[in-house]
């Protein structure tokens, strides 16, 4: 849901999935990549992107080799492509939520897919907009809020949260509290923990995929406890073994419970609508810091 290296914590759903319940997963992730991958503010669009194939607006297929367009930059999801040797999905969140929801619903049919898993690593999807160390708030809305349209037209979809505090943004403590507004709202549908075979395969990704709060989530399976630092040191988080974890949630649930970003985005058509619906709550996304940035 939020973008670069998040798919390598789809990775855990869908590997699982594939080996214990006989599924067949294809992951996918957001065309949004960090600065120091992609030094340009904003996600990518459809226009931007070469060797990738359009589906729907806003939604693709990702090759091994897909990349910006003029600019060797390599997607999250094009590494996991290669890595899998299947391609990936690539969803640009800045057509909106409900393009995004009626992309993702003609290509799920056309891939065949029965169930679709938005999965959000580190848990600050659930943020209110108040906390302080929230940072990259933009996308997870978006997301969020095309998984409740999907949810609302009668598909199969969930909410997984995977290395609870690893993104560094809401700490375990503030997910926790979020989580135990959800599941007053009915919406805790079960837990899946890491097992040796599937974090074995996180790791082979993690050597291909650039991803730091993920990893994050795989050094908690093999025993990392305390205080570790992302980001190049200026950001900390606390790792626990709860962080091998993905909780999966009611979609409907999850915002009716903690959903106030996602509610402010639902009906915006573009990326800068959805950044001032969340300015409009006093809430600074991503897509300011990276402007900011460049500037």
């Amino acid at each position: 849901m939020g973008g670069g290296g998040d798919v390598v914590g789809a990775l855990a759903t869908a590997e699982f999935a594939r080996r214990y319940d006989g599924a067949r997963p294809v992951l996918g992730g957001v065309s949004w990549e960090r600065r120091p991958i992609d030094p340009a503010p904003g996600p990518r669009t459809a226009a931007e992107i070469e060797h990738a194939d359009e589906l729907a607006p806003g939604v693709l297929l990702a090759h091994g080799d897909t990349h910006v367009r003029n600019r060797e930059v390599l997607f999250a999801e094009s590494h996991m492509a290669r890595f899998l040797g299947e391609r990936t999905v690539l969803v640009d969140v800045s057509v909106g939520a409900a393009a995004i929801a009626e992309g993702l619903a003609g290509v799920s049919a056309s891939l065949d897919c029965d169930l679709v898993v938005f999965v959000d690593v580190g848990g600050d999807v659930l943020a209110r907009g108040d906390e302080p160390g929230l940072r990259s708030p933009l996308s997870d809305a978006i997301m969020l809020a095309a998984a409740g349209r999907l949810d609302h037209a009668g598909h199969s979809v969930l909410l997984g949260v995977f290395g609870i505090g690893c993104h560094a943004e809401l700490t375990p403590d503030e997910v926790f509290a979020r989580l135990g507004e959800v599941a007053a709202h009915g919406g805790l549908i079960g837990a899946r923990g890491l097992t040796e075979p599937v974090a074995a395969r996180l790791e082979e990704a993690i050597g291909l995929v650039p991803t730091e709060a993920s990893a994050q989530a795989v050094r908690a399976f093999r025993g990392a406890f305390g205080t570790a630092s992302i980001r190049g040191g200026t950001r900390t988080l606390e790792l626990s073994a709860i962080a091998a974890m993905t909780l999966y949630l009611d979609v409907a649930a999850t915002i009716a419970a903690t959903g106030r970003l996602a509610r402010a985005v639902d009906g915006a058509r573009n990326l800068d609508q959805a950044n001032e619906a969340l300015h409009a709550l006093g809430v600074r996304t991503e897509l300011d810091l990276e402007r900011e940035a460049a500037a």
